[in-house]
């Protein structure tokens, strides 16, 4: 009977435990996580701060449904080094833990940058189920929050703070919001949203200090304006865990190196998720997650069995109440490119795709996100639609009669 050992307890991690029980109904498997918690949601942190959910809700299953699936999740469980030669883990409490194949799923911290004042009190980041509960307390206490970064998740914990009754400011260095997942049209479309639902948004804005005695009171800009906030939230990307496998002599760059079966470099030793780098790229996405645990399960059980052949770079979701997809080369341009947009400001909606070689290669979709599905298999199938180029944005054709022609 093979002994699995997944460090990890997120998405990955999880994905993982359960592809590995369904191949091999026999298997020993062990998650180990280091939080107090069974896996949650992570994506929806932002709901207990907006008093949208109970804690309780975020949770996949209970320890003991993973328990009837034969998987033990070892909870509150923090490994503190790795011995390669010998298949053992070290564990915080002073045991060992044995196994045949291991997945590293560690996932990724929130990257602080070094401003001056980040240590105060009143200072955080949303990564975890405790700091959701931490900025939960916070928020109680205050009457305006300033968020560093107008990403995905600077956006959602913007949107549940003033739902919470605080009046938010949207800090973002970008000469835009979303910049990894809108062009400069959809972005302004999503601005006006916001703004209309009470959030000011500053954009082509740089932190300079975060003021206060020994809580915070505020964001300073380098252009010397000062932003109020008694609470300050930093969202302004994460960094992989990779201190357990570097320590160990796996090859690691910005994430742990593995090759196209999920192999870091240190044989029956696996990666997955936000840790993992695959050619060059730490996706730091769900899709992508979920993706790398299933071949590295697969491949855990039965060796060489699947590859991973990287993942289309998509967010499908609801930011701050509206729906976006956004997939491929979302926001590119250029001579080689074509560029197809529709807007509806007032409505909301805004949607553009990125041809390249009579091929879809990239999609925006904001406030209307019906033919997303469509639009990336499109994208995944290289499949040519230039005779049909001019119908793309035409609400009344349907998109997936060009997938069987």
């Amino acid at each position: 009977m093979q002994k699995h050992v997944i460090v990890g307890n997120g998405i990955a991690g999880i994905t993982a435990a359960q592809a590995i029980t369904r191949a091999d109904s026999g298997a020993e498997v062990h998650v180990l996580g280091k939080e107090a918690y069974p896996y949650y949601q992570r994506t929806r942190l932002w709901e207990l701060l907006a008093g949208e959910a109970q804690q309780e809700e975020l949770y996949f299953r209970s320890l003991e449904w993973y328990q009837n699936k034969g998987i033990q999740v070892h909870v509150d469980t923090r490994v503190t080094a790795l011995e390669t030669d010998e298949h053992l883990l070290s564990l915080a409490n002073g045991t060992k833990l044995d196994y045949d194949r291991l997945l590293l799923a560690t996932g990724a911290r929130s990257f602080v940058p070094p401003f001056a004042g980040a240590d105060k009190s009143g200072v955080f980041a949303l990564r975890s189920m405790d700091d959701a509960l931490a900025i939960t307390e916070q928020a109680k206490q205050a009457s305006s929050a300033a968020i560093i970064g107008g990403g995905l998740l600077g956006l959602e914990t913007a949107r549940a703070l003033r739902s919470a009754g605080l009046d938010v400011t949207v800090i973002e260095f970008s000469p835009r919001l979303l910049p990894r997942q809108l062009d400069t049209e959809g972005a302004q479309v999503l601005q006006s949203l916001l703004e209309a639902q009470g959030l000011r948004i500053l954009t082509s804005a740089e932190t300079e200090t975060i003021t206060g005695d020994k809580h915070a009171t505020g964001v300073r800009l380098k252009d010397g304006h000062t932003v109020n906030g008694e609470l300050v939230l930093v969202s302004t990307g994460i960094r992989s865990r990779i201190e357990l496998a570097k320590n160990a002599g796996l090859d690691v760059n910005r994430g742990v190196i593995v090759d196209e079966h999920l192999r870091t470099s240190t044989a029956d030793v696996y990666a997955a998720g936000d840790v993992a780098e695959f050619n060059g790229i730490v996706y730091g996405i769900v899709p992508a997650a979920i993706e790398q645990a299933r071949v590295a399960a697969a491949n855990m059980v039965k060796p060489e069995s699947s590859d991973y052949q990287g993942t289309l770079h998509s967010v499908a979701l609801k930011v701050v109440g509206v729906d976006l997809a956004s997939f491929g080369e979302a926001t590119t341009s250029g001579d080689e490119y074509r560029i197809l947009r529709d807007e509806d400001p007032a409505n909301g909606v805004y949607r553009r795709l990125t041809l390249r070689d009579g091929k879809i290669v990239g999609a925006i979709l904001l406030g209307d996100t019906k033919n997303a599905q469509t639009l990336k298999k499109l994208i995944t199938s290289e499949q040519d639609v230039s005779a049909h180029s001019h119908r793309l944005l035409d609400t009344t054709f349907d998109l997936r009669s060009l997938l069987s022609t």
